[in-house]
């Protein structure tokens, strides 16, 4: 695949924080391009790629509190993120979106009998 021309501005980072609207998919703020970065929603040393259906826009802390763990780990027990991952992260692929919502089920306790 070739690559955009230097000074084009149309390079994979750019093409995906536009499509994410400079929002970070976790905490659902809108930062300028020099604080975001790309996240891999699931990490390439576990078997992820570096398509667009696999890369969300994140910002630098919640990209850090992810670390190298798949989003569906991570936001297994933190609803805001997940439910903002959810609104925002609109271009994943599917597989990564039901992973997500099956670990919060798995995650969740089960409701109380009335």
């Amino acid at each position: 695949m070739k690559k955009p021309a230097q000074g084009t501005g149309d390079s994979r980072r750019d093409r995906i924080f536009r499509r994410d609207a400079f929002r970070c998919v976790y905490c659902g703020e809108v930062f300028p391009s020099e604080e975001l970065t790309l996240d891999h929603v699931q990490p390439r040393m576990r078997g992820g790629d570096v398509s667009e259906g696999n890369l969300v826009t994140a910002c630098r802390s919640c990209n850090a509190a992810k670390g190298g763990q798949p989003a569906w780990a991570f936001l297994a027990s933190r609803r805001q993120q997940r439910e903002n991952f959810l609104k925002y992260a609109t271009s994943v692929w599917a597989r990564h979106r039901r992973a997500i919502e099956e670990a919060a089920r798995a995650f969740s306790p089960p409701q109380a009998m009335q």
